[in-house]
């Protein structure tokens, strides 16, 4: 606001319900662009940039940058006095360092040209109205960037060469020959690999010459910058100068990105921590000398006790990522989805069609109506099962079945289907064990005449009775061999009690001869 021009009367503060009137039009400027929740910021002290300096209507003021040397500054307001008028004021800006006396008037009255067409405008339209816009990207990068330092510029497009060639022609004619027009057949960003370069400006990780790595996140507070040594190892063998040589690589990048992204508002950077205090102002420093090229506002804070590097960096416009990504539909620019249940860890080996059951992989395909344990498939696959503290566990009542099948009389594949259809029956319902116990056996009856079906199709043929004999006295019973036992695979447990028939073996101490 400018309280000058307000007409504030006596000794009445200055508060904008002073100055303005709900109602009253007011002639304001567009100095920030709206980012986030954040709206734009207007401004009724007008100023219009131009190539050597910036016109500033109803000031007196006149600056000059201050990177220019002091006898430039001289030579440039001896200059200025002769070509500005009363009524405005300027500011130099840096590109007008060598510049001629005719140049930097060519300049001013061309502002000067502009600033009368936005007053008629302004007295003829009504509010909201635009009266005047900054130009094309193209011209603002050749009116702000575009110097001496650059050997060629090149124009693809029709439309945009004769717009670039008549700016050029009229603002700096000495720089016309340094101007290409692109006439390949190829893309000028696939050529010159433009889009490769913007695409890695992109990535969240940045990858040093040496080896090591850096990391930018952004949030809505501030921007973080992570240093990481990753592969490089150095070649003294000196850990702390390793760390040094990183972080002054790590630096120098830095710099390079906050500029490449355009990254603006709290920048903190955590870099390696250093031992000694003179390496630790070694980085800063060069972090300092790195920064002297950027034609943004900046500044450096002090380093935190804990290591960390603050600094802030003005915020012009919208980013590098803002201008090409939109926040995720799906997590909103979170990065996460966030589910309702708990996500269980998916671990190796596990087969994903055991739905949480616990011992059945693919069998039983033919069922229809056999669920997991959640009642669907897709919706628990990665949804821990609800835990059951009252009760025998799935594979409790398994073993229940299998013994008790064994018991029964049955082979071991039936008795193993029998566990496996009382483990599926428990992770359905709720069971005890007698209730899975009782139809385990009636499933091992079932698979059992089922295995023996063939065999009881086919019975043996009945054998011819044998003659009577004559009754002879019965032999004495001699002793049933036992039946050789199989040596079990694993740990091998003797029996218990002492040793009978032919395991038998008798122990003789000679001191008692």
């Amino acid at each position: 606001m400018n309280w000058d021009a307000a007409g504030l009367e006596g000794n009445q503060p200055k508060r904008i319900e002073n100055a303005l009137k709900s109602g009253e039009s007011v002639l304001v400027q567009v100095t920030k662009d709206p980012i986030g929740h954040k709206g734009a910021r207007l401004t009724s002290q007008i100023s219009l940039p131009g190539r050597y300096l910036v016109y500033v209507p109803g000031n007196s003021m006149t600056g000059i940058s201050r990177k220019l040397p002091d006898t430039e500054r001289a030579r440039l307001k001896k200059i200025l006095k002769e070509v500005v008028p009363s009524d405005a004021g300027v500011i130099v800006r840096t590109a007008a360092e060598g510049a001629s006396e005719a140049e930097l008037r060519a300049d001013v009255e061309r502002l000067t040209a502009t600033w009368e067409r936005i007053q008629a405008k302004a007295k003829g339209a009504n509010a909201p109205a635009l009266l005047h816009g900054e130009p094309d990207m193209t011209v603002r990068v050749i009116r702000d960037v575009f110097t001496e330092d650059f050997s060629k510029l090149v124009v693809s497009g029709d439309g945009a060469w004769s717009e670039v060639k008549r700016y050029i022609d009229e603002v700096a004619p000495d720089l016309a020959d340094r101007v290409e027009k692109h006439t390949g057949s190829t893309d000028v960003f696939t050529a010159y690999r433009v889009d490769e370069a913007i695409a890695k400006a992109m990535d969240r990780k940045v990858w040093l010459p040496s080896g090591g790595s850096l990391v930018i996140d952004r949030t809505e507070a501030m921007t973080v910058v992570d240093v990481n040594t990753g592969k490089f190892t150095g070649s003294g063998g000196n850990l702390e100068e390793t760390v040094t040589k990183n972080n002054i690589e790590a630096a120098e990048e830095i710099v390079r990105q906050l500029r490449l992204r355009d990254i603006g508002g709290i920048i903190v950077i955590d870099f390696i921590d250093m031992v000694l205090e003179s390496n630790r102002d070694l980085v800063v420093r060069r972090l300092l000398e790195c920064l002297g090229r950027d034609r943004t506002k900046h500044q450096v804070a002090e380093v935190t006790s804990l290591g960390l590097v603050q600094m802030t960096r003005k915020r012009v416009g919208s980013g590098l990522i803002e201008v090409f990504s939109e926040p995720c539909a799906h997590c909103s620019g979170r990065g996460v989805v966030v589910h309702t249940e708990p996500v269980a860890t998916r671990g190796g080996g596990q087969d994903d069609s055991s739905g949480g059951n616990g011992g059945r992989r693919g069998r039983g395909k033919g069922r229809s109506g056999s669920t997991n344990g959640n009642g669907g498939g897709q919706e628990s696959r990665n949804v821990l099962p609800p835990p059951n503290p009252n009760g025998p566990t799935p594979a409790q009542i398994a073993a229940a079945a299998h013994a008790a099948a064994l018991h029964a009389g049955a082979p071991a594949p039936a008795a193993d289907a029998a566990a496996r259809a009382a483990a599926e029956e428990v992770t359905a319902e709720e069971v005890t064990a007698e209730e899975v116990t009782a139809d385990a056996v009636t499933d091992v009856e079932v698979a059992a005449e089922e295995v023996t079906e063939d065999v009881l199709q086919q019975p043996e043929p009945a054998a011819e009775p044998e003659p009577a004999a004559e009754p002879e006295p019965a032999p004495e019973p001699e002793p049933a061999p036992q039946p050789r036992r199989r040596r079990p695979r694993g740990r091998v447990v003797a029996p218990a009690g002492p040793p009978t028939g032919a395991e038998a073996v008798t122990v003789v101490d000679p001191s008692e001869d």
